[in-house]
This record gives structure tokens, C-alpha cells and sequence, in this order.
């Protein structure tokens, strides 16, 4: 069975999963209250009605649920494509496990990776996500943070559902001490971003640490959690893995590679911004290496107006287009070969196939 067969029952699911861990005001409160029930024989008066609606509102809003839609936002673009929960399902069966049972995990990567995406947003001074106002250009920097902060707790608590789904207590511990470390190394990995921004050099092993931490650990994080509730082994653990591992790493390539000589008409976004926002791109890392000039160039702030063609010429020129594609097609291949050793049982096996290929094969 094809991706396209299996994909909507699983994003359909996503989707409850997610409304059931974003929750409301009354269902955390009462969830609250049951753990203390004193308090609630003993509680002051209640806020007044709407209080906390703009709390949800944020985080529904970020999630691609409410708020007003334009241009490519439409639709099912605002929610971006759950790649992460999707693929952590599709490890689940594929690893012999009911996709279902994993369903807590999934929406926890996925809460976590949005989180990360609204503290981003504000750290980056960027207007728009998914061709929308940011939640921190909608409600500022302040409530921005706080919904960030929110979304992360919220992901730390999916976990425990898994309980009420049959889950032992030590698979539960387990799955989120993987989300901890890895909400460890992602935050480490934008303190590098972050900081390599204000180097005037950076070398290409520096950059791989980066995106190793940024993008890598998250999306092996979803594989290894979907297979490891479905029981696999240890050693088919690590190839699964593995498999997201390499994966993530060929996907930002790619995503670099699209950042500069990707088709607008396709991505939505002018090729020219990485290059005018001074972004250190792994095409731009390799050639800051490969040529003092282009790094003195590139030392220089971009002026409105101004063309970054040369700039996208004097890289493919250095190599670095075809430096980035042979990462692509390496990280890629290894991809596959750790999919191969998974041993995936069928028809996940086939859809994982079919997702891998088409994340690395995408235009946008």
C-alpha cells in the first residue's frame, strides 16, 4: 500500500491527537483539579469567561486552526505537513506495531518541533510562517515566548496518554526522556545558528554540528519513538534510527540547496532572501571556505535593492551547488539503506519508502 493510500487516515489522526493535546481552558482545569481535589473543594472564584482564550487562540493559530488564511497559507499549507508525527506512525507499523498506540508520541514531536518554530520566529525577526503573520507579530514578542513555553509543556505531557492506551510506565519514562534529550540538543543546535550568524567564518564540519543538532535529532527522535512502542529491538532501534537520521540531515541539504536555486513560482519565497538575509547555508559555508573573496562579498550587508545573483554565481561557480547535491544524494542513499535494514514490515514499509523519496526529491 502507497503513501498515498495510508497518508490521510494517519494525518486525520494527527489532527485529533493534536486538538486532544492542546486542549482547553476547562479540560486542563479540570484535569488540574483532579489531581488536587482539596483545592477544588476550596477554590477561589473563577476567572471571567475569555480570559484565557487568546492562550488557546495562539496556539491554534500556530498550528494552522484559526486566524484568517492568504496565498499559499490556504488551507492545509497554515498546519505545514506533519512529517515528523506522520513518519513516527508510519515507524510504529513498520516495525510491527499499532500505529495508534503511538499516537501520544507523534503529537508530543510534533508540539515540539512547533515550539521550537514560534521561539525561532521571534529569535529570527521573521513576519511570516507558512505565508502567515507570526504568532509573535500577531500578539508580540512576550505572549509570543509564553505560547512557545506553553506549547513545549503541552508536548511533555502527550507522553502520558500512552498510559490510558496500554503503554508499561517504563516505555512512558523511556519515550520522554528521548523528547528531553532531544529538546536538549535542538536548543543547542539554535544557540549554534544563532551564534554562527555573527562569525564572520564558518567551516563546514561547525555547520554539520548544527544541523545535525537542529534537524537531525528531532526526526530520528520520531522514528526511533514509533518503533520503539511498536517493541522493536534494540539493534532494528538503531537502524530505524539511523534511517531518520540521515534522512533529516539529506532534507535541510536539500532545503539549502532549494534556499538559493530553488524555483519561486514553486517554493513561495524569493531565491534570492537566504542570500540577501546573509544566511550561512551549507552552499554559503562551503564557499566562505573555498574563496576569500566571496567570504569579503558576503561580509558585507546586503542593500535593498541590490542583486545577489553574482553572490549565486560565484557559488556555483566555487563548487558549492554541487558540493551540496553530492551531500544530498550521499545522505540520501544512506537513508535508504538503514530504511533497508529496519526490516519494515508492509504496508509501512512501502509508504516509508514512498515518503522518503519524496522528501528528497520535493521542489518546495
Amino acid at each position: 500500500m502507497s503513501l498515498a493510500e495510508l497518508a490521510p487516515q494517519y494525518l486525520a489522526a494527527i489532527e485529533d491527537e493534536l486538538h486532544l493535546a492542546i486542549g482547553s481552558e476547562r479540560t486542563h482545569r479540570e484535569e488540574y483539579l483532579a489531581r488536587h481535589p482539596k483545592l477544588g473543594r476550596d477554590e477561589p472564584q473563577s476567572l471571567p469567561a475569555g480570559d484565557l482564550s487568546e492562550y488557546y487562540a495562539m496556539l491554534e493559530y500556530h498550528l494552522g486552526w484559526g486566524g484568517q488564511t492568504a496565498g499559499r497559507a490556504s488551507g492545509a499549507a497554515a498546519k505545514g505537513k506533519r512529517i515528523r508525527p506522520l513518519l513516527c506512525l508510519l515507524c510504529a507499523s513498520a516495525a510491527g506495531g499499532d500505529w495508534r498506540q503511538a499516537l501520544p508520541v507523534a503529537a508530543a514531536v510534533e508540539l515540539i518541533h512547533n515550539f521550537s518554530l514560534i521561539h525561532d520566529d521571534i529569535q529570527d525577526n521573521s513576519p511570516l510562517r507558512r505565508g502567515r503573520p507570526t504568532v509573535w507579530q500577531q500578539w508580540g514578542q512576550a505572549q509570543a515566548i509564553n505560547a512557545g513555553d506553553a506549547m513545549f509543556t503541552l508536548a511533555h505531557l502527550a507522553p502520558q496518554r500512552l498510559l490510558a492506551l496500554g503503554a508499561a510506565p517504563e516505555a512512558v519514562l523511556g519515550a520522554l526522556a528521548e523528547l528531553n534529550y532531544t529538546c536538549l540538543e535542538l536548543t543547542q543546535g539554535q544557540h549554534l545558528d544563532m551564534l554562527f550568524e555573527h562569525k564572520a567564518m564558518v567551516t563546514v564540519p561547525e555547520h554539520m554540528v548544527m544541523i545535525e543538532k537542529k534537524t537531525a535529532v528531532l526526526i530520528a527522535a520520531a522514528a526511533l519513538l514509533g518503533a520503539s512502542l511498536a517493541g522493536a529491538s534494540s539493534e532494528r532501534l538503531e537502524h530505524f534510527y539511523a534511517y531518520g537520521w540521515s534522512l533529516g540531515l539529506a532534507f535541510q541539504f536539500r532545503d539549502d540547496l532549494l534556499g538559493i536555486w530553488g524555483d519561486p513560482a514553486v517554493t513561495g519565497k524569493s531565491a534570492a532572501s537566504d542570500l540577501e538575509k546573509r544566511k550561512k547555508s551549507l552552499p554559503v559555508v562551503f564557499g566562505l571556505e573555498h574563496s576569500a573573496e566571496f567570504a569579503q562579498a558576503y561580509s558585507r550587508p546586503h542593500q535593498p535593492g541590490e542583486s545577489v545573483a553574482a553572490l549565486s554565481a560565484e557559488l556555483e561557480s566555487l563548487g558549492a551547488r554541487e558540493y551540496v547535491e553530492s551531500q544530498v544524494l550521499e545522505t540520501s542513499i544512506r537513508a535508504e539503506q538503514e530504511l533497508e535494514r529496519c526490516q519494515a514490515s508492509e504496508p509501512a514499509g512501502q509508504a516509508l519508502r514512498d515518503l522518503t523519496r519524496q522528501l528528497l526529491q520535493r521542489t518546495q
